[in-house]
């Protein structure tokens, strides 16, 4: 079975000279993901104070939202044993070093898609994100001076497109999970009582192809007036 490598690909702009992405030298050993939610504590009159209660262990805390998710790589190259067709470890690490890049297209750095092998639905991968930190060390030199190992910290801060950020927090909406012998007809027969509303599931949930279902899969089911 061939090594699944972990690959980094742009969203927008789409890049022509690596249109499959960027697939590291190294896979990394782990990587970490965090994510902050907000809990705002109840504010006294004066704005000051935390205002207690006789009958409560802590105040109530309201949401106030939730942050971007965090993705932390730590990625090694070394060429070594790559010369002469590579001597200078910065040829493959600058690929990185352009995702922090303005990118004409859209007048910043790129947003990215970050992979790795298989994964079920709702698991870490694919991150989307844009590169927020690049932390680069080199640690091995030539007698030349060129870099030929080099370690790099890249962080992603997750970057979610609003339209479908909303749609799945809607209120509105609601889901179903895919079972064996479900189509889209026959979902929309139980939840609408209509199967010629089908296409309403497919729209909402951008499927290629309708006919073509995942068992196991997630589809958003909007409600309908």
């Amino acid at each position: 079975m061939a090594l699944a490598k972990l690959i980094i690909k742009k969203v927008n702009p789409t890049d022509s000279k690596k249109p499959n992405g960027i697939e590291v030298l190294f896979n990394p050993n782990s990587y970490s993901i965090s994510k902050s939610v907000t809990w705002n504590p109840p504010r006294s009159t004066d704005g000051d104070k935390q205002p207690t209660s006789p009958i409560t262990n802590a105040p109530v805390l309201s949401f106030g939202g939730g942050g971007s998710r965090v993705l932390t790589l730590e990625l090694f190259f070394d060429v070594v044993e790559l010369a002469p067709s590579i001597n200078d470890v910065r040829t493959l690490t600058n690929e990185i070093v352009r995702l922090t890049m303005i990118a004409p297209e859209v007048q910043r750095p790129p947003t990215c898609e970050v992979s790795w092998g298989t994964y079920p639905k709702g698991s870490d991968f694919p991150f989307i994100g844009v590169v927020s930190s690049l932390t680069q060390r080199f640690t091995l030199f030539r007698a030349t001076g060129e870099p030929i190992r080099a370690n790099l910290t890249v962080v992603f801060t997750e970057f979610l497109d609003p339209k479908v950020s909303l749609r799945d927090t809607d209120p509105e909406m609601t889901t179903r999970v895919v079972k064996r012998g479900d189509t889209l007809s026959s979902i929309a027969a139980d939840v609408y009582r209509d199967p010629t509303r089908w296409r309403v599931i497919a729209e909402s949930n951008e499927l290629d192809d309708p006919r073509s279902l995942e068992i196991g899969a997630r589809l958003r089911i909007p409600k309908v007036v």
